[in-house]
């Protein structure tokens, strides 16, 4: 059973389709992305790709998110956000947009800038790299702010790469067979990666304080 984690709607039922189409994320995988963006949440802007059951960007307009714009294909799905969102009563301060991501990024239904973005497609690997690709090919014109997070939830045998165009990679949090990398929309310089006990592959940039999530 989905649930919020936190916040004002803490608690409440979320729901989502029979079976294994959009595979959402655990409790475990987000609460640990939440942990990870705390003191960001607040006030910023959401983009949920492949938001599936909504569940992220419910969390984040939970927690104080100023608005969230949620992109979907699937017609059954977008009915499920739908609801999750009227079941919340955060639904005047969501974007719903159907319609395939790859399209959708660098077209006019895209209100930016986004300050957090959370990529996480359901079986499809391959859409990871190609949405970072997309990303990295609209360069200026992406919908995101220059200080802007993306994280990708994906597999873990699913080898992302270290830097395309402006987008560099930051961290990788694991938790069994799913990793989220996080990478940031910045030209700066960063440390060497390495890894910690507890198997995060860590490239922070140098001197910046550790974001471990809570286990």
């Amino acid at each position: 059973m989905l649930r919020v984690i936190a916040g004002q709607v803490k608690g409440m039922r979320l729901k989502s389709l029979p079976g294994d189409l959009t595979r959402p994320p655990t409790g475990r995988v987000k609460a640990a992305l939440f942990s990870i963006i705390q003191e960001a949440v607040e006030g910023a802007s959401f983009l949920d790709l492949f938001a599936g059951t909504g569940s992220y960007s419910v969390e984040a307009l939970s927690r104080g998110a100023r608005r969230a714009t949620l992109v979907e294909l699937n017609p059954r799905q977008i009915s499920v956000i739908r609801e999750n969102l009227r079941r919340t009563n955060l639904a005047d301060r969501a974007q719903i947009i159907q319609g395939d991501v790859l399209r959708v990024l660098g077209s006019q239904k895209l209100t930016g800038p986004f300050d957090l973005v959370i990529v996480a497609p359901p079986h499809l690997r391959e859409l990871c790299q190609r949405t970072l690709d997309r990303l990295a090919t609209l360069g200026d014109r992406a919908p995101l702010n220059p200080s802007a997070t993306v994280f990708v939830q994906h597999h873990r045998d699913d080898a992302l790469p270290e830097r395309i165009g402006p987008l560099v990679l930051v961290r990788q949090y694991r938790y069994g067979i799913t990793v989220l990398s996080r990478y940031t929309w910045a030209d700066s310089v960063y440390a060497p990666a390495s890894a910690d006990d507890d198997g995060v592959q860590d490239r922070r940039l140098s001197g910046s304080a550790s974001d471990e999530p809570e286990r």
